[in-house]
């Protein structure tokens, strides 16, 4: 009979009134999300995104990178949810300078 560990993310909390109850970096403000983002999309290496976050250590960023992948639908539709939001806000506000531009 194999053994089976259950993984866990021991630096990665939910805390109500953090970030909205998002998984954040223990001890910090700084989302999953955020991690994943900058590993994802910027092309940052996890060395990277230490020396832009130099109060997260690399044990860190690795256990985020590892939730993300864990929970990779779940943040994926909160990265979609706020990027939507910030789409339904801009379309409701004109920008001074397309206003200038638009006479």
């Amino acid at each position: 009979m194999a053994f089976i560990e259950q993984v866990t993310h021991p630096h990665i909390v939910r805390v109500e009134g953090i970030a909205n109850g998002k998984p954040t970096i223990d001890g910090t403000r700084i989302k999953v999300e955020q991690i994943a983002l900058e590993y994802e999309r910027m092309g940052w290496t996890p060395d990277q995104i230490v020396e832009a976050h130099p109060q997260l250590t690399l044990a860190q960023v690795h256990d985020a990178l590892s939730y993300y992948y864990d929970h990779q639908a779940e943040i994926d539709a909160q990265v979609a949810a706020d990027e939507a939001l910030i789409e339904e806000i801009k379309q409701q506000f004109t920008s001074k300078l397309d206003e200038k531009y638009a006479d």
